[in-house]
């Protein structure tokens, strides 16, 4: 495996390392620490969310990924704005309630 393969696979890890912590938050909150750690799930979140990160830069600084092509103002405001119409959506199918 070279160089840009491990990188690729490092970065599919790191993937679900966020989604496996992500899922602890609905099932236990966010602010649950687990037995025998000393971080909150949210901190756990974000601590995974910086490994990513950190993977995404090593990819982009060697040319592997390239995010300066993307707009990340207007693909985020275009993500947020689906987002939204997908909560809105929920919420008529009785499946999102408002706190």
């Amino acid at each position: 495996m070279n160089r840009q393969e491990h990188l690729l696979t490092i970065l599919g890890e790191e993937c679900v390392e966020v989604a496996q912590r992500v899922s602890k938050a609905p099932r236990f909150g966010l602010e649950e620490v687990q037995p025998g750690q000393e971080l909150t799930n949210a901190d756990r979140i974000c601590y995974e969310l910086g490994d990513l990160l950190s993977v995404l830069e090593m990819l982009d600084g060697e040319g592997l990924l390239n995010f300066q092509a993307i707009d990340s103002r207007d693909h985020s405001a275009k993500k947020r704005a689906k987002i939204e119409r997908f909560l809105e959506y929920s919420r008529a199918c009785g499946t999102l309630v408002d706190d």
